[in-house]
Order: C-alpha cells, then structure tokens, then sequence
C-alpha cells in the first residue's frame, strides 16, 4: 500500500488506504495477535486486514465513492468488490458475509432480512447478495424470502435499486415516516401521504402495483435520519401515544408493506439527542428501556399489543386491506358541500377517510385527529359499488362497543355517501354487512 500524509489520528475519506493499526482486545486495547474469541472480529474470515478498505470515515456522505469506500464513523467498511453490475466480481469479505447470512437462515429459520443503507452497498454488490441469499432461501424452501433494502431519496431511485438489485422492498422512500406520522398527529395534509401511493406512472408503471408491493411503510425506526441531528423521538413520546392506535391502524390498513419498529407495539416513548434513546432494550434487568429498568417487554396483555393484533388479524381477513387500491376520500359536514379535508394554518384537526377497494369489495376506513371529541361527516364511497340502502357494519373500533353494533346506511349524496362517527383520538373501519 502507498500512504498519503493523512492525519492518523483522524483518518478521512481522501481515496487514499491507511495503515492498519490493529483490532481491538478483550480490554479494548489495540492489538495484531488475536489470542482469544473475546478479542478482535469473529468469525475468523474477517481477521485479515485486507478484507476491510481501510480508507477512512465519510465526510461528504453524498460523494460517490466516498460512501461506497468509506467508513460509517468508527464502523469499518467490509472491501465487497468492484461497483460494476455487469462485470462485478465479489471479493473475499462479501463472500464471507454471505455465509454469515445464510447461516443464520438456517439456524434460526428467519423469513427475511433489512439490508441497512444499500446506498453504501453499491449496485452490483447489492445484486450479488441478493441473488446469493434468495437462491439459499430457495434451497430451504422458502421461495418468498424478503429482502429489504434502506434506500433513502425519492421514488424513482427507490425503483431503480429495486429493479436493478434484486431486492423485494425498499424503506426509506419520500419519507413516508414523516408523512406518516405527521398527518395522523394533525401536521400535514392527508394528501402528501397518499400522493405517494398515485403517480407509478412517473416511474414506468401503469398501475399502482409496485408501491404496494414494494414500498415499506412504518413509524417509528432506529435512528430517524429525517429529524436532523436535533432531538429524536418515538411517535409515542411527548404524548403523542394518544394517536398511537389511529397511526398503527392507518399503516395496517393503507397501501404498502406496513412494517412495525419493535417496541411500538408496547408504547415505548424513547427520546433525546442520539439515536441510543429510540433503541430501547426489550428484556429488562438493568438493560431496561429508559424510565423503566428492571422489567421486560414482552408482554402480550399490553392494550397497545391487543388493539394492534386485532386491527392485524381484520387486516388477514379482508383482502381489500392487503391487496386493494387506495382512495382518499372527500368528506363533508353539511352532506352537500364536500371536499378532500386539509389543514387550516398549521394543523388539521378533522376526520381522515379512505377506501380500499379490491374487486367488488371496498373496506371503509378512518381516524379522526381531534383530542377532545368525536367528529361526524359523510364520506364518499363508490358509486359503481354501492347503492342507496346498502349497509355497511362496523369491523374495528378503538372503541369496542362500536364493533359489530355501529352500522352505517348508504345515501344518494356526492354518487353516494355514508355518514361516519368516530369517536377523538380514534380508529374505525367498517366493511360491506
């Protein structure tokens, strides 16, 4: 190896390799022998100081070559191979973590995998693994192993990864989170969430097939890379569990791969300055999440827990929820005057309704924002679907009395409406009775 005069105590990104220094010992002191499994990097293909560039860490994280090579902080970057998706020959690292991959598959029979930032992957060693761990899965007989791929931007670059890698789904995508869960809090328009869902013509695509099969959509994540390096938080923190079963429900229930980040399931509400507050541990002991050291999170009697199966278990039975297309629906007060609800200044406090509609079935679903009280309005369905007189009855509710007794009547407003009651802070969704 040549060196440049970099700064050995603070290695950068400059396309120049440094010296190897050593790995780190069971005292975390820096050594080159490695004497026992509690010192340096395991398994023992990994051991070598060539499998890593050893280039330094990223500065310019949108710098190509310098995310691809580059060390993420003080995590080391794994030597994977040229980036050429048609001449790529994989290297000794990569081939070696696909065996670390595939171990695991078998050992401990999991169904799928998330690929952490594809974009420092590269293309062509992103394909390689894919098509490595998919033809495995096969062999196991599991010929729908998923394979989900971090890819931040837009959508196009989203389908393009996509197509082009081998790859089932992407997570990360037009920042669906923020979306998300901004709109069930009462912060952003309805419509820049499912506008996401509308234009796959923009890509190629002559339906909406692909964002619903290939777009992952969730809430809470590990590190939450859109809030900047400002303080993070969990959807449940600083009160906003109030809407928890209203965001938990909407991403069961609208178009893409719902996808819950552990914990939220339980309430967690880690927050502050660095990711280490949105990684709370489940297993109690000392190790407990903050505020509550001392007990675990595995506890199935929990009224979040209990709400989210029953909403997932409705979701399992109508296929219009899993499979169906989507439609935002315009609502209105008055029965006479309707519209697409929309934030008045910066907030929106009102009911949110959708459709999803798979063949002759449409599943009518809604939250409704507001703390304090129940919001009524009638909500546009399909004319083509639905006649005066048809009724629907009430599948979910985030209160149960509504559940099979609440029933809505269909009437000749706007094509045809129901008038829908949903109780503050609540969930519902009605299907054909």
């Amino acid at each position: 190896d040549s060196y440049s005069n970099q700064n050995y105590y603070d290695p950068r990104w400059d396309d120049q390799p440094y010296r190897f220094k050593g790995f780190y010992d069971q005292h975390r002191q820096i050594t080159q022998q490695i004497n026992s499994k509690d010192d340096g990097i395991w398994p023992a293909e990994f051991q070598t100081p060539q499998v890593f560039i050893r280039k330094g860490r990223i500065v310019n994280w949108e710098n190509y070559k310098e995310y691809t090579e580059g060390d993420s902080f003080d995590l080391k970057d794994i030597r994977l191979g040229n980036d050429d998706l048609y001449s790529f020959e994989p290297s000794a690292g990569l081939l070696a973590l696909c065996e670390v991959y595939k171990f695991w598959m078998a050992y401990a029979d999991v169904d799928g995998f998330r690929i952490d930032t594809v974009k420092h992957m590269g293309r062509a060693a992103t394909r390689f693994f894919s098509s490595v761990i998919h033809e495995f899965a096969q062999s196991l007989g599991k010929d729908r192993f998923y394979l989900i791929g971090e890819i931040t931007g837009g959508r196009a670059n989203a389908f393009d990864n996509v197509e082009m890698t081998g790859l089932n789904a992407a997570l990360g995508i037009d920042d669906v989170q923020d979306k998300l869960e901004f709109m069930t809090k009462g912060y952003r328009n309805p419509e820049e969430y499912f506008n996401l869902f509308t234009n796959s013509l923009d890509l190629g695509k002559e339906s909406h097939v692909w964002f619903n099969d290939k777009i992952i959509t969730m809430i809470d994540d590990h590190d939450q890379v859109r809030k900047g390096g400002g303080q993070k938080a969990r959807f449940a923190a600083h009160g906003g569990d109030q809407f928890l079963l209203c965001v938990i429900g909407t991403n069961l229930t609208t178009m893409g791969v719902p996808c819950l980040y552990y914990g939220t399931e339980q309430g967690f509400d880690g927050n502050g300055s660095s990711d280490e507050f949105l990684r709370e541990c489940m297993f109690g002991g000392s190790f407990g999440a903050f505020r509550s050291a001392g007990k675990h999170f595995f506890d199935p009697s929990n009224h979040i827990y209990q709400e989210t199966k029953k909403m997932a278990d409705l979701r399992k039975s109508q296929i219009a929820l899993r499979r169906g297309r989507q439609y935002l629906r315009p609502i209105s007060g008055n029965g006479i005057d309707f519209g697409v609800p929309e934030m008045l200044g910066e907030e929106i406090r009102s009911i949110v309704a959708w459709s999803r509609v798979f063949s002759s079935e449409e599943v009518i679903c809604a939250f409704n924002n507001d703390f304090h009280q129940s919001l009524t309005a009638w909500v546009t369905i399909d004319r083509t679907l639905n006649k005066t007189g048809d009724t629907y009855i009430c599948a979910y509710s985030t209160q149960a009395a509504e559940m099979g007794n609440a029933k809505l009547t269909v009437e000749a407003r706007n094509g045809v409406a129901v008038q829908l009651t949903v109780p503050p802070k609540g969930f519902v969704v009605y299907i054909k009775s």
